[in-house]
């Protein structure tokens, strides 16, 4: 049996990058998987390769921060695979390179309410389908840019290190219902990333020398087992922490 066997899981932007690699290993672990996203033909493709794969898995078009759609999401997960234990909040818009000075409110919100508004619509949403089953878990997504603040990202590490203090207090106040909540800082190759390495090729090289393994991570097989690791009752006794997925670029 694998480890998520009997989970059903929401995960945020789980057409590709990120969210998509996380998918794969939840659907290969055994859990039934809803994935949310703004484009159905990327939406539609993934959940015919978890299919082909042997995976149980379905789609429902969304975009992060409309609570509508965050609510909508929890409905469909429940009525087909009967709950939710397990919330990923991957989705997030950004156009990273844009300095303080040039970041204008559009773009500001744009990035807000798509990551932090639409990590905090989810999270309200899928807590009591969580409570019904007695617990859950939640992963947040973090970035190393909000840590120790990124040039070009203004917007990006604001809504990241939000996100954190967010995920901190909900673990502290949901750990009553046995609702854990974490947050990962991944270094990944996915999309958003090949396309920054390619218009800012020297900001690339500085930020590549600071990872001590040396290497951007694939989705799937290096992020993908850290995220299993905080859905899966291994970590039944870790929550409000944030784990850097990162190959050693960030240190604490």
């Amino acid at each position: 049996m694998g480890r998520l066997s009997g989970k059903v899981a929401i995960i945020t932007g789980g057409g590709q990058g990120v969210g998509q690699g996380i998918t794969q290993v939840f659907a290969r672990e055994g859990a039934k998987v809803l994935i949310t996203g703004r484009t159905p033909d990327k939406l539609e493709a993934a959940v015919t390769e978890l299919k082909a794969a042997g995976g149980d898995a379905a789609w429902i078009a969304g975009t992060a921060g409309v609570r509508a759609d965050a609510e909508a999401a929890v409905a469909k997960a429940v009525e087909l695979f009967g709950g939710l234990d397990i919330l990923v909040n991957n989705a997030q818009t950004s156009r990273p390179g844009a300095m303080f000075e040039d970041t204008d409110d559009d773009l500001f919100a744009l990035t807000i309410n798509s990551g932090l508004y639409g990590t905090f619509q989810h999270m309200q949403a899928a807590l009591p389908a969580m409570k019904k089953r007695g617990g859950g878990s939640i992963i947040n997504f973090g970035s190393y840019e909000g840590i120790h603040g990124g040039v070009g990202f203004a917007a990006y590490a604001a809504t990241k290190e939000a996100i954190r203090g967010l995920s901190r207090t909900a673990a502290r106040e949901l750990g009553k219902y046995k609702v854990r909540v974490n947050v990962i800082c991944p270094a990944a190759l996915s999309p958003i990333a090949q396309q920054w390495v390619k218009d800012f090729p020297e900001e690339a090289e500085k930020v590549m020398k600071l990872v001590a393994l040396g290497y951007l991570g694939d989705c799937a097989e290096d992020i993908g087992p850290a995220a299993l690791f905080l859905a899966s009752d291994d970590s039944r006794y870790v929550t409000g922490q944030t784990i850097n997925v990162d190959g050693g670029q960030m240190m604490l």
